[in-house]
């Protein structure tokens, strides 16, 4: 991973704002709202190529200060017969730290109350995909940091208009590269339009080698002329929205509720069916579970998958009110001073922003922690914990008249249809019908057969509750050879056990006694003598991965795989999808994975990375090739 380095903000003598990197300047939109108007919207034709359009998708080279996206997101506001919903995708390798944002945009005040709410929901500068909800979830921002190049080869979208801007900051801009163009011309809808403020002979030859049919026009008043183009290729879109935007979600835990409340979101009827009397009953029954993402050296995919997932999570715990949670921060300890130092070096080499991870010496993690400790770690001060059945009654809730949920409704079995599929219960009764069904019960995925030949395991874990007078008190979340939170409810939570293929429900002495030893462990001192026979705890089943990845996408049919097939050429059960597997990770990815799994029923730009989604894609296990797991630093939530 190339760490990312922010643009500054800097002004000229006369006022004139600069973004520079590594000493080289480029004005920041010079000619303001006008010229963004004038060449982005009316380059592209807009706003009249959106309208009685259900979705429309438009990418910049750039993002810069957010001119462009401000003039179409209030363009798209201001018209009435504006399309249902509309995504804006944007690369820049060189972003803005939040401060630097709100400071430059200060300077179009007809975009205030657009450039607050973007300025609210700013993300860490971490490299990678950002997705940003505004308007209501009807405007959808999705930032990829990163050079441009490369950046696109992993986006996955069929774009509707180009906004060609953000070239590196240097003066002239620099032509587009062939590869560049390229890629632009794999992302391009039929019909795809293009326009930018001037691009030289180059530029405009690689673009028309990328098939893409160029003029010049005007430009605005005393700027010359403009170049703007239209995609000339006529290939089938692979990326249509659904015909009907109705499915059942089978599950109440994390994964189902998060799931329902996006679907619900993007406009679709969603029912819900759990065999439990409430929500959050099987994997997601704990009091709280941690929130924090899990660094690695190499910034593997697990590792990109848990920050990615970390930072969608506090968006969405940050727009349900009624979801209990705490940023209180969470300090991992080194477990030993070798740990320690393979802790310090990842977070030098990936320097991600203080916000998002540090490393602490022992003196400032005694401070943290409020008691001495002799070793260093992580410290995520964004971290916490988060009740999980909160989170599915609020996701539930979030929506009524979209999401109906039913409760003690056991599925035995699904079956297809022409149009469909058909859920019934034991006896052969139909408890509901759909276009699309989504398996998030993971315990109970393998009962059914479309699921019987995922290779997914369950794994029983135990949290102990510990008094919370019975030890000093905890002002955040701390891990190290197990975890401890603070006070919730009057308990403290600890732990936690795994044990795999143990089919107990019933929390055990033993178990306890483990998690009270993993807990002196990691904080020698903390705990006097506690009786592990007086403890109370839960236990709960976490349906796994052998890679540890999650199971997100559409279903296969392994009956009808090829020999030596390759992932997008698999056959899929029509209407059937999954996202289970989350392991102990379901608060961090539950939130992330709803937003994929609505993204690719829809058809829209999709929130990760393309070797991302292949990684978590359900079907790698029909693969000749499987991905082998992926390391960590040994530590297991099991939250």
């Amino acid at each position: 991973m190339i760490p990312l380095q922010p643009a500054r903000l800097e002004f000229a003598p006369d006022g004139t704002p600069f973004a520079t990197v590594d000493g080289k300047a480029r004005p920041v939109a010079p000619d303001g709202p006008p010229q963004a108007g004038h060449v982005f919207l009316a380059g592209n034709g807009l706003p009249e190529r959106w309208r009685g359009r259900d979705r429309f998708v438009i990418l910049a080279t750039g993002f810069g200060a957010g001119l462009a996206f401000l003039a179409a997101w209030r363009a798209w506001r201001d018209d009435p017969q504006r399309c249902r919903r509309l995504h804006f995708v944007s690369v820049e390798a060189h972003p803005f730290t939040a401060a630097d944002l709100a400071l430059a945009q200060h300077a179009w005040p007809e975009f205030a109350e657009l450039a607050g709410e973007l300025q609210r929901a700013w993300p860490p500068l971490t490299p990678g995909m950002h997705r940003i909800f505004l308007a209501g979830g009807a405007v959808i921002l999705t930032l990829v940091f990163g050079e441009a190049t490369t950046a696109l080869r992993a986006v996955d979208a069929s774009v509707d208009a180009f906004f060609l801007d953000g070239f590196p900051p240097e003066t002239p801009p620099q032509p587009c590269s062939p590869e560049l163009c390229r890629a632009l011309s794999r992302l391009a809808a039929p019909g795809a339009t293009l326009a930018a403020e001037s691009l030289d002979a180059p530029g405009c030859d690689a673009l028309a080698a990328a098939e893409f049919d160029l003029e010049t026009r005007p430009g605005l008043a005393g700027r010359g002329t403009m170049l703007a183009g239209r995609f000339r290729s006529r290939r089938p879109d692979r990326h249509r929205p659904p015909a009907e935007r109705r499915a059942v979600v089978i599950g109440a835990g994390v994964a189902g509720c998060t799931a329902a409340a996006a679907l619900a979101r993007a406009g679709w009827q969603v029912e819900v069916v759990e065999r439990a009397a409430t929500p959050a009953t099987g994997a997601s029954c704990n009091l709280a579970g941690v929130l924090r993402p899990l660094p690695s050296a190499d910034d593997n995919r697990l590792s990109r998958l848990t920050r990615a997932g970390y930072l969608a999570t506090r968006a969405l715990l940050q727009s349900l009110p009624d979801a209990r949670w705490s940023p209180c921060g969470v300090l991992h300890l080194g477990r030993e001073p070798v740990h320690e130092a393979t802790q310090r070096r990842v977070v030098d080499r990936l320097q991600l922003p203080a916000e998002v991870l540090q490393f602490v010496e022992p003196d400032a993690a005694s401070r943290l922690l409020g008691r001495p400790v002799d070793i260093g770690g992580w410290w995520f001060p964004g971290g916490g914990w988060v009740n999980p059945a909160s989170v599915c009654r609020a996701a539930l809730a979030s929506d009524p008249a979209r999401i109906v949920a039913r409760f003690n409704v056991a599925v035995d079995r699904l079956e297809r249809t022409e149009t469909g599929w058909r859920l019934l219960d034991a006896d052969g009764g139909q408890i509901a019908t759909a276009p699309v069904v989504v398996m998030a019960s993971g315990a109970a995925a393998p009962g059914f057969a479309q699921f019987a030949w995922l290779p997914q395991k369950s794994a029983r874990g135990q949290v102990s509750h510990l008094p919370a007078d019975a030890s000093p008190a905890l002002p955040l979340v701390v891990c190290r050879h197990g975890y401890a939170m603070p006070e919730i409810d009057g308990r403290r939570l600890i732990g936690a056990t795994l044990q795999s293929g143990d089919p107990d429900p019933a929390p055990r002495v033993d178990d306890h006694r483990e998690n009270l030893a993993r807990l002196r462990l990691s904080l020698p001192g903390y705990v006097p003598d506690v009786d592990p026979a007086t403890l109370e705890g839960r236990v709960g089943f976490r349906p796994m991965s052998p890679d540890r990845l999650p199971l997100v996408g559409p279903v296969p049919d392994p009956a009808a795989a090829p020999a030596n097939a390759r992932l997008p050429a698999l056959p899929r059960q029509p209407g059937l999808w999954c996202v289970q597997g989350f392991g102990a990770r379901g608060i961090v990815w539950s939130a992330l994975m709803a937003d994929l799994l609505v993204s690719r029923l829809e058809g829209d730009p999709l929130p990760l990375e393309t070797d991302l989604v292949d990684a978590i894609d359900p079907g790698r296990f029909l693969l000749k090739s499987r991905g082998r797991p992926q390391d960590d630093d040994g530590f297991d939530d099991r939250t």
